[in-house]
C-alpha cells in the first residue's frame, strides 16, 4: 500500500532552526521541499543564505576515520561545539607533522634516485670516485657521447690523443664512460672530445668506495627511505588510537549538525516586525505527523499549519510504500518499472502473488523448488538481497506445483502427480481437438489475468478522475468487451448454449461503438468542445484503424500467456533429457550426470522463466493498468 503524505509548513525564529532540526526534524520522516519553489504564493520570501560551519570540520573528521581500525566502538558522550573543533584541531596538527616528515622524506628520495641515475652507470668502473678526483697531476671527466659518435671518438682516443678513455654501460642512445688526462693537456682533450659531442657529467664525490659501492650504498637508502615513508599511515593510526572512539562519536555528531545546518538551502526567510523567520515545508507521512504534532504542543517558538488545498503547493506527493514483510522483496520489480504516483494503486502485492505463481506452474519440481527456496532464503537472512527473498518465494510456489505435476528433480515415478502431467495430459475441445491441457489453462488464467488488470485500470482512473481512461481499450468498455468474449469463449468450449444474436450484437456492438467514439463521448461528458484536427472522415478512418489494432492487441496479449504452458512443458522435457542422458531408464544412473543436469536446469531454465514472467507482469499487467510515474520518498533524516 502507498502511505498516505501529509504536506506541513514548519514556522520559527532564524534562531531556531538548529534546535528545531535537531530536536525534532531529526526524529521523524520528513522530506523537505524547497519553500522558495514550493510557496510561489507567498510574498516577500528571501533565501536563508549561510555558511556551514561544520563542513570542513566534518571532511576532516571523515578523513581521520579512515585512520580508526576500530569503528564499532563510539564514545557515548556530548560534546560541545568548541570541544569538537578542538578535537579536530589537534589531531589535524598531529595529521600535518607527520606529512610533513613524509614530504621531507620523499624529497631526500628523489635527491637520492637522482644521484643513483646519475652514478649508475659508471658501476662496472671499479674504482672510488673521491680518490681519483683527488689526484694533482691527472684529471678525469665522466660523461656520455651518442652511439653513432662513438667509433670517431675511439679513433681519435688511440691514435691521436694523450688519453685514457675508459668505457662505462650503454643504452640505445648514449655510451656512458670516463676519460683520464694530464693536467696540461685537459683543457685541449676537453675541447676535442667536445667537438665529438661528448656530454660532461658531474658525479658526486662524496661517497667513499667504488662507483659499484656508491650504487649499492644508495639502493639501500632508498629502500629505506621508502619503508619510512610507507610507515607513515601506520605512525598515524597508532598516533590516531587513543581516540578513535572519541573521533568516530565527534564525526556522528557533526554529520548530524552539518545536516541539519544544510537545511537553510531549503528553507525560505521571512522578513517582518517581530524579526526574522524561517519557513520549512515538506511531506510527512500521516502516523508520523500525528506523533510529530504531539512532541510540539508544548512549545510555543513553532509553528506547524497543514495544507489541505492541492493549490497551495505544486509538487506531487512522494511515494513510500508500506508492505507485509512477506511481499517486501517484490518491492524491487516496482521499482524497477517507476514507483506508483500517489493517485495510483500499489500493485506489489498483485506482482508478488501473480509472479510467484506463474514462477511456480512454469518451474515445478519439488526437489528444485525447495533447493531455490532454502538458497534464497539464507541469502536473503544473511545478505539482504530481495532478489534472494524472491526466489525463496517462488521456490515454495515451485514445491507447491511439483507436487501437482508429479516430478522431484525431473524423476516422475517417486510420488504421484495430485493434478496433471504436463507434457502428457491432453483436453478434448470442440473445433479445435485435443490439445495441451496446460496450454489451455495457462489462456484461461491470462484471461483472467487480463481482467483483473481492467478491474485495476478503472480504479486509478476513478482515483484520477480520468473520464477517457474509463472508456479506452482497458477501461470499463474494454472490460464489458473482454468479458464478453471470455465468457461466450468459455461457453462454447464448455458445450453450454450460447447467448442469442442480438444479446451478443449489444455485448460486442456497444463497447466496440463506445470505444470508437471514447474522445467526443468524453468531451460530451465532461461538457467541453471537442478540438479535433482532423475531419470527420479521417477521425471515421483513424478510429476504424485504432479499433483493429486493439482487437488485434486482445488476441496477441491473451496468446502470449501460452508461454506459461510452454515452459512447463519444456522443464519437464528437459529433465527427461538429463534423465536420458543419465541412463535412469536402465536402473543404474550415473548420478553426477543427474546432479550436474539438475543444477544446469535449475541455473539456465530458473533464469529464463524469472526474465519470461517479468515480462508478462510488466507488458501484458502493468501496460494496462499502470504508469508508475511516482517519485520517491526521502525523508531528511
Amino acid at each position: 500500500m502507498i502511505v498516505k503524505m501529509k504536506f506541513i509548513t514548519i514556522t520559527a525564529h532564524k534562531r531556531d532552526i538548529d534546535r528545531i532540526c535537531d530536536q525534532y526534524l531529526s526524529k521523524y520522516e520528513i522530506q523537505l521541499e524547497n519553500a522558495l519553489s514550493e510557496l510561489k504564493t507567498v510574498d516577500n520570501l528571501l533565501p536563508f543564505v549561510e555558511v556551514n560551519p561544520f563542513k570542513e570540520a566534518l571532511e576532516k573528521a571523515n578523513q581521520f576515520a579512515n585512520y580508526i581500525e576500530d569503528t564499532e566502538s563510539l564514545e557515548n558522550t556530548s560534546f560541545s561545539q568548541e570541544e569538537m573543533f578542538s578535537l579536530i584541531r589537534n589531531m589535524n596538527e598531529t595529521y600535518m607533522s607527520f606529512r610533513e616528515k613524509e614530504d621531507e622524506l620523499k624529497k631526500t628520495q628523489e635527491h637520492y634516485r637522482d644521484v643513483l641515475t646519475l652514478v649508475n652507470p659508471f658501476r662496472s668502473i671499479d674504482f672510488s670516485i673521491h680518490e681519483v678526483t683527488q689526484y694533482k697531476f691527472i684529471k678525469l671527466r665522466f660523461g656520455r657521447v651518442p652511439v653513432d659518435y662513438y667509433h670517431k671518438l675511439e679513433k681519435y682516443v688511440h691514435e691521436d690523443l694523450d688519453v685514457i678513455f675508459l668505457e662505462g654501460s650503454r643504452d640505445a642512445s648514449h655510451v656512458y664512460g670516463v676519460y683520464f688526462a694530464a693536467e696540461g693537456n685537459i683543457q685541449q682533450v676537453d675541447a676535442i672530445l667536445k667537438s665529438l659531442h661528448f656530454e660532461r657529467l658531474r658525479l658526486p664525490d662524496e661517497y667513499d668506495g667504488t662507483t659499484r659501492d656508491a650504487c649499492r650504498k644508495l639502493e639501500e637508502e632508498i629502500e629505506r627511505l621508502n619503508k619510512e615513508i610507507l610507515s607513515t599511515d601506520e605512525k598515524i593510526r597508532d598516533a590516531f588510537k587513543e581516540n578513535g572512539a572519541k573521533l568516530l562519536a565527534v564525526r556522528k555528531r557533526l554529520n548530524e549538525l552539518s545536516s541539519n545546518f544544510d537545511v537553510r538551502k531549503l528553507a525560505a526567510l521571512v522578513e517582518n516586525k517581530r524579526g526574522d523567520h524561517f519557513i520549512l515545508c515538506g511531506w510527512m507521512p500521516e502516523d508520523q505527523f500525528s506523533l510529530f504534532m504531539d512532541d510540539i504542543k508544548k512549545d510555543p517558538d513553532v509553528f506547524v499549519i497543514v495544507e489541505d488545498n492541492n493549490e497551495e503547493y505544486f509538487s506531487e506527493p512522494p511515494t513510500k510504500l508500506k508492505n507485509p514483510k512477506f511481499f517486501k522483496p517484490f518491492e524491487m520489480f516496482i521499482r524497477m518499472y517507476g514507483l506508483p504516483a500517489h493517485n495510483e494503486m500499489d500493485p506489489t502485492i498483485f506482482v508478488a502473488l501473480t509472479y510467484t505463481f506463474i514462477f511456480g506452474v512454469m518451474f515445478g519440481d519439488v526437489g528444485q523448488g525447495l533447493c531455490l527456496f532454502i538458497g534464497g532464503a539464507l541469502l536473503y537472512k544473511f545478505k539482504k538481497i530481495n532478489l534472494a527473498g524472491i526466489i525463496s518465494i517462488a521456490g515454495i510456489f515451485s514445491t507447491i506445483f511439483g507436487f501437482m505435476f508429479g516430478s522431484v528433480f525431473g524423476f516422475e515415478d517417486i510420488i504421484e502427480a495430485q493434478w496433471i502431467r504436463p507434457i502428457s495430459h491432453m483436453t478434448t475441445l470442440p473445433f479445435i481437438g485435443k490439445l495441451n491441457t496446460v496450454f489451455i489453462v495457462a489462456v484461461a488464467f491470462g484471461m483472467g489475468i487480463i481482467l483483473i488488470s481492467m478491474i485495476f485500470h478503472i480504479i486509478n482512473a476513478k482515483k484520477t478522475h480520468d473520464t477517457e481512461a474509463l472508456l479506452d481499450q482497458n477501461g470499463i468498455t474494454g472490460l464489458v468487451f473482454y468479458g464478453a468474449v471470455v465468457l461466450t469463449l468459455s461457453l462454447f468450449m464448455t458445450g453450454n448454449k450460447l447467448p442469442g444474436t442480438i444479446v451478443l450484437i449489444v455485448m460486442f456492438g456497444i463497447p466496440l461503438l463506445i470505444m470508437l467514439f471514447k474522445e467526443p463521448i468524453t468531451a460530451k461528458l465532461e461538457k467541453r468542445a471537442n478540438h479535433s484536427e482532423e475531419g470527420k472522415v479521417m477521425f471515421v478512418v483513424q478510429a476504424v484503424f485504432e479499433m483493429f489494432e486493439t482487437l488485434l492487441s486482445y488476441f496477441s496479449n491473451t496468446l502470449s500467456f501460452v508461454r506459461i504452458g510452454a515452459f512447463a512443458v519444456s522443464h519437464a522435457a528437459m529433465m527427461e533429457v538429463v534423465l536420458m542422458l543419465a541412463g535412469a531408464e536402465t536402473g543404474n544412473p550415473n548420478w553426477a550426470v543427474i546432479v550436474g543436469g539438475n543444477l544446469f536446469v535449475c541455473a539456465m531454465e530458473g533464469l529464463i522463466v524469472g526474465i519470461q514472467v517479468l515480462r508478462l507482469e510488466y507488458y501484458e499487467m502493468f501496460s494496462r493498468f499502470y504508469k508508475g510515474t511516482g517519485r520517491e520518498f526521502k525523508p531528511y533524516n
